[in-house]
């Protein structure tokens, strides 16, 4: 349990919203803060079908993973965040996980921007591949991929993954596993 006194989880708190990250047209990008995570979950709540995780999922992602997620601020407003995660038998593949866009940032290119900027972080240099699950009916989730795809001169396969009757019980549709690359990605314009 921390009091509160640990350095490192004060820095978390005490960084402005905007400070730190990379300017892309009116929205800064940069990794999420542990103190984001609530609004993070709330943002993710606003979003369906999307599920919204616990909690302590979006602490974890905005601490243990934050290196390969991703917020996007409009001044000191959260507008969107991509979490995402290296897959452990590919850990030159980046995992995908979700994608939440506010209804009013929506149209923006927010999600690719998002993407893009977890793929320029030294930390990811060694990425070659971006693996995410979608499900057949989802047509701008599909479109961004796609254009990444374009974007990273690469090719994007997709199969079944999870079936909706076998995997959901169906409670959830179907999930098909996108996978883009192989890539080098360059953060060059």
């Amino acid at each position: 349990m921390n009091n509160g006194s640990d350095a490192s989880a004060s820095t978390y708190s005490s960084t402005p919203a905007t400070a730190g990250g990379v300017a892309s047209g009116d929205y800064l990008l940069r990794a999420p803060r542990a103190d984001e995570a609530r609004a993070i979950h709330r943002l993710v709540a606003q979003c369906p079908p999307l599920d919204p995780n616990s909690l302590y999922c979006n602490l974890l992602q905005c601490t243990h993973f934050a290196q390969t997620c991703a917020v996007a601020f409009d001044d000191a407003r959260l507008a969107a965040f991509v979490s995402g995660y290296r897959l452990p038998e590919h850990p030159d593949a980046l995992f995908i996980w979700q994608i939440a866009v506010s209804a009013e940032d929506r149209g923006q290119g927010l999600a690719k921007r998002l993407v893009r900027s977890i793929l320029a972080r030294p930390a990811s240099h060694d990425i070659r591949s971006i693996r995410a699950t979608v499900t057949p009916a989802n047509a701008s989730s599909r479109a961004m991929f796609r254009s990444l795809a374009r974007e990273l001169d690469t090719a994007m396969e997709e199969r079944a993954l999870f079936d909706a009757v076998t995997h959901f019980g169906n409670q959830y549709d179907s999930e098909h596993e996108l996978d883009i690359g192989p890539f080098q990605f360059s953060s060059a314009p």
